[in-house]
């Protein structure tokens, strides 16, 4: 019996180490066909791409536009298919789940949208709004799904409640508007947050509120969350980890001071450079930043796809061989042949 009470006790301790999320070797490609002409090449939008997420824990994903930080956060969210790797969620796999498991699996992950007007159904009262996920999860009691409305949006600041609950989107401002779509993502009480952009919309002096209630429901309620982003200004109030993408690739990934204060791919380097001055002394110093756009994902270019806007590239090496993902110091990772012989 003791010995069976300790194989128990060991199994349980294994499960705990495992990670919430676990996002293993994925692709995300997309078909392009030519009308009449079928088959016309994939778009790369996710290539290869592996991290772990424990509970509680915050990460930024971080890059320009279409760098694939969405696509990765839709193939997350159960919305798209990879051709290749897995997305695995509390040791479950969404590529093994069917309807059933999928309803389950979404009421576990909440999502916050960037444009919250856009969101918000219009002809929706917030009470229907916040209800509507409860019944599509089987909450047939009225009052308690009430109880919990109430309850969620205290949680998120929109009180007194009864200003609120029976008001439409197009009556709040911008600021209530993203509290309403966080109270959505909070109102079956997930364990992960997907927040894509979740300030960008709105005024600056609203942004440190908002990032603020998802860091208070994060501690509270021990919620794993991945911000996405493509400004590194915010990221060091609100991630414990930083993932830096480009061209459908995480180009570095490491804790948030270590990636601010000692970036080790050039990318990431011209991220931080072209991010926003809070001195007004240094308003108007010229920033030089790297030229050029970010590479087509239909054919991207050889070896690492960074080289042709890169300021150090290696000739002869970054244009034919695709780095391998290298550890220059401890627990800080980046795709770079500059940091090859790097201990």
């Amino acid at each position: 019996m003791a010995e069976f009470t300790e194989k128990i006790a060991e199994t349980n301790a294994e499960a705990t180490n495992e990670p919430l999320l676990s996002v293993q070797n994925l692709h995300v490609w997309f078909e392009l066909r030519r009308f009449g002409f079928g088959h016309a090449g994939y778009v790369r939008a996710v290539d290869d791409v592996s991290f772990d997420l424990d509970a509680g824990q915050a990460i930024a994903v971080v890059g320009e536009s279409g760098c694939g930080k969405s696509s990765l956060m839709k193939t997350i969210l159960g919305i798209n298919t990879p051709i290749k790797g897995e997305v695995i969620f509390d040791g479950h796999r969404l590529t093994e789940m069917d309807r059933k498991g999928m309803l389950e699996y979404r009421s576990k992950i909440g999502f916050v949208q960037q444009d919250p007007y856009g969101a918000l159904p219009p002809f929706m009262s917030i009470q229907k709004i916040l209800e509507e996920p409860l019944i599509i999860n089987g909450w047939k009691d009225h009052h308690k799904r009430l109880d919990r409305i109430r309850q969620v949006m205290e949680e998120v600041k929109l009180s007194p409640v009864d200003d609120f609950i029976d008001k439409f989107p197009h009556m709040l401002s911008g600021g209530q508007q993203q509290r309403v779509v966080i109270a959505r993502a909070m109102i079956l009480e997930p364990k992960l947050i997907v927040a894509d952009e979740p300030v960008s919309m709105l005024d600056a002096s609203v942004r440190v509120e908002i990032l603020k209630l998802l860091e208070n429901l994060q501690q509270t309620h021990n919620l794993a969350v991945i911000y996405i982003t493509h400004d590194l200004s915010t990221v060091r109030y609100f991630s414990e980890r930083i993932f830096v993408m480009y061209a459908g690739r995480i180009a570095e990934k490491a804790y948030v001071e270590d990636i601010l204060n000692d970036p080790k791919h050039p990318y990431t380097e011209a991220l931080l450079t072209a991010t926003s001055e809070p001195d007004a002394a240094n308003a108007r110093i010229y920033k030089e930043v790297p030229p050029g756009e970010p590479p087509s994902l239909v054919n991207p270019p050889a070896g690492c796809r960074y080289h042709p806007r890169c300021p150090k590239v290696i000739e002869g090496v970054c244009d034919v061989k695709v780095p391998p993902e290298f550890e220059p110091t401890p627990n800080h990772f980046t795709i770079c042949w500059l940091h090859e012989n790097d201990k």
